[in-house]
């Protein structure tokens, strides 16, 4: 009897540990539909009503499809007249920002990186005094006007050129990436600018999809610089300033608004504000969303593994 007791135990212990992994396993399942629910209901509710007529939506029912379907809130949205030349704007200077702010990151990261250059931790230390101490907002608007930006483009580019922060978080990739890869490459005869573009550069591609997105994802949702400077320059102002006027509006007075057509501002009344702040939301998420597909497979780590052996 004994024997047999002892021969049955281990299964017996097997069993019970094959319960928890179960009970673990439907628990952890559990957390993570909880998790998603929670995280995705908010924007399918958002999406719902954007597309819901305004009406059926003014009566406070949370939703995650459209019970009315409607494309009004999107067509009165599309017919202020600023909004598509502000919406070229904001392409243009997100894609130009992104491409000028990531180059000049990259580059003054590799330089810094660099363990011959005599200045890097001087250079450094000072960069990085510049996140904890600030001029403030009026020093930085004298200098732009100074310098003769504030009636330009370019106040969109210049001055968001180099960002301290995504100089460090480069440089530090960039400094956990042997270094006798960049010494193999000065004894084959490579110079700087080689290094930096045939080595360096496709190694950190993961940094660079992560900071391009952070700089694009920046440019894109700035409106606080067309309201200090371009406030009254259609030509120059961005989509994120003309939708906050727009949302402005509408919880304001929707007749007075500069619309394309004279029957649109009565059509607009037909409009609830909510609509079009769901609309104006919707807008601004879905490029984003749209581009983050394609970054999000170069948010991996290891790509320099088994590149050398030292």
């Amino acid at each position: 009897m004994t024997r047999g007791a002892e021969k049955t135990h281990p299964k017996k212990h097997n069993k019970i540990k094959s319960q928890d992994g179960i009970i673990s396993t439907i628990l952890i399942y559990a957390f993570i539909i909880i998790m998603l629910i929670v995280t995705v209901y908010p924007f399918l509710n958002v999406l719902a009503l954007s597309f819901n007529d305004s009406a059926d939506s003014m009566q406070g029912i949370n939703m995650i499809w459209p019970r009315a379907w409607t494309l009004e809130n999107y067509k009165r949205l599309m017919q202020f007249e600023a909004i598509p030349r502000a919406a070229l704007n904001t392409v243009v200077r997100t894609i130009t920002g992104t491409l000028t702010g990531l180059i000049s990151a990259a580059i003054l990261a590799y330089t810094l990186s660099r363990k011959d250059y005599v200045f890097r931790r001087f250079i450094g230390f000072m960069f990085v005094a510049t996140i904890y101490v600030s001029g403030g907002i009026i020093p930085w608007f004298l200098l732009i006007v100074n310098l003769r930006l504030n009636s330009s483009f370019f106040v969109y580019i210049i001055p968001g050129l180099i960002s301290v922060w995504n100089v460090i978080i480069i440089r530090s990739f960039i400094d956990n990436l042997p270094y006798e890869l960049q010494e193999s490459a000065m004894l084959d005869g490579a110079g700087d600018f080689t290094i930096f573009i045939r080595i360096i550069f496709p190694l950190c591609k993961p940094v660079i999809a992560t900071v391009s997105l952070w700089i694009a994802v920046g440019h894109w949702n700035d409106w606080f610089t067309t309201y200090i400077f371009h406030p009254s320059r259609p030509h120059l102002s961005t989509l994120q300033y003309e939708l906050m006027k727009v949302l402005d509006s509408t919880n304001q007075n929707p007749a007075g608004l500069a619309l394309r057509d004279a029957n649109a501002a009565a059509q607009m009344r037909m409009v609830s504000p909510m609509s079009v702040r769901m609309a104006i939301t919707v807008v601004v998420i879905i490029p984003i969303l749209m581009v983050y597909p394609f970054i999000q497979k170069y948010f991996v780590t290891g790509m320099t593994l088994g590149a050398v052996k030292s």
